[in-house]
């Protein structure tokens, strides 16, 4: 175990006994920060995250088939991808509070625009108009975590920001479907859109300026191109997009597929599935604060090797499930999402702490397209190594479960050498 944690982290102690640190708890600014990125990051999960669960209904109703319904789940990603890799050009010259304000401002309205989206082809440009401000609105919040929070305290800071996607599962998937089955599938946008812009109004009112960067680095002493080649060549950034990708892979292979392995191999009916987010979610809420809580006690590093441990009998468990009643499948997919979304806590608290200040909306935005860029190929992967047997069932997850293995331990390999600043 010693072996794979960084190595200033096993020269701390001689005993195989982690030292706990004093964990200080957040100042009233710090929790007022925290408080409105994780509602900002709700939304922003929020609106990703909906797309899937109305995918029935977007094909009845326009008459498309999964192909096409693919393109509009893709073109969110591909265009978040894509800004996020252009952000990193001009994004740390702005005050981070001004950026985040316009760019979800922007993500706000293309939000509402899929709400009123008369057709399939106006709804695909109104998700690439939204994905464009979404890809930068999750690295800026990051970015934002990293510079208002102090390292000492930002394990703890990065649980509560990242509990928006348990509350996404347990809350915000079950009243978009509620809606969406209610009136139509519009109704969930609306209600997103107009969440977005209170948030976004709370976020311009109560956030501080956050201008420290700027007086680290000066903006007008800037060359972009020069800024680029400084995030993409610095060893530690990329230790960490390395990292980000492997992460990908470790997750993103299995997590598409879990759903349909549970109807077709495990038995589960399709309509037992929102029990799978609702469990999963309600313990991840929790569990994702608690493991903030212990990075700033016990070190990120370490606590990102318990957890990526702690994944792998659970990968496998998920990946090799035969037919099960639902209490039992329901124990076994809610270990698997508690252990497998336990690890990004760390990862992200490791991640944004990797770059300087003056550098870190940049490099938050790299992460961000390579991030958005490697789940979608990691999920390609998956569904390649996949094949659907006569009677439906899918074979091969198992082979997909040690494909996610091996991308954790690489992982542990990766996260140790990872400096923090």
């Amino acid at each position: 175990m010693m072996a794979l944690l960084p190595r200033e982290s096993a020269m701390e102690n001689t005993t195989t006994t982690p030292t706990p640190h004093p964990v200080s708890r957040l100042t009233a600014e710090e929790w007022l920060i925290v408080s409105i990125l994780a509602a900002v990051n709700f939304t922003h999960i929020m609106d990703f995250v909906i797309m899937m669960p109305l995918g029935p209904q977007l094909i009845r109703v326009f008459g498309i088939d999964a192909q096409r319904f693919g393109l509009v789940v893709s073109s969110y990603t591909f265009s978040a991808a894509i800004s996020g890799l252009l952000g990193a050009f001009f994004i740390d010259r702005f005050d981070r509070k001004k950026a985040l304000v316009t760019t979800y401002l922007g993500f706000s309205i293309g939000t509402l625009l899929c709400a009123f989206a008369p057709n399939y082809s106006t709804l695909v440009g109104a998700r690439i108009f939204a994905g464009a401000f979404g890809g930068l609105v999750g690295s800026l919040v990051f970015s934002i975590l990293g510079d208002a929070v102090d390292v000492s305290r930002r394990g703890r800071a990065t649980g509560i920001v990242m509990s928006a996607f348990s509350l996404a599962s347990v809350i915000g998937i079950p009243v978009g479907l509620e809606l969406a089955v209610r009136f139509d599938w519009h109704a969930p946008f609306v209600l997103l859109g107009v969440g977005s812009l209170l948030a976004c109004a709370l976020a311009a009112w109560r956030l501080p300026s956050l201008r420290g960067h700027l007086e680290i680095r000066p903006s007008e002493k800037r060359d972009p191109m020069r800024e680029m080649g400084s995030i993409l060549t610095d060893r530690n950034h990329q230790r960490a997009f390395l990292l980000t990708i492997a992460m990908m892979f470790a997750g993103f292979s299995v997590i598409p597929f879990m759903s349909p392995y549970m109807v077709s191999n495990v038995g589960l009916q399709e309509k037992q599935l929102s029990w799978i987010y609702l469990c999963g979610g309600l313990f991840t809420f929790f569990s994702s604060q608690i493991i903030g809580f212990l990075c700033d006690r016990y070190g990120k590093h370490r606590m990102f090797a318990v957890m990526a441990l702690t994944s792998i009998p659970a990968i496998l468990l998920v990946t090799h499930l035969p037919p099960l009643p639902l209490p039992l499948a329901l124990a076994c997919t809610t270990l698997f999402m508690v252990t497998v979304s336990g690890r990004f806590v760390p990862t992200m608290a490791l991640v944004t702490s990797a770059a300087a200040q003056g550098r870190r909306g940049g490099f938050m935005s790299v992460n961000s397209c390579i991030q958005q860029g490697s789940s979608g190929l990691a999920s390609l992967a998956g569904g390649l190594i996949l094949t659907t047997s006569a009677s439906g069932a899918l074979l091969h997850y198992n082979v997909v479960g040690y494909m996610a293995v091996a991308a954790t331990l690489l992982c542990l390999f990766l996260a140790r050498n990872i400096v923090t600043r």
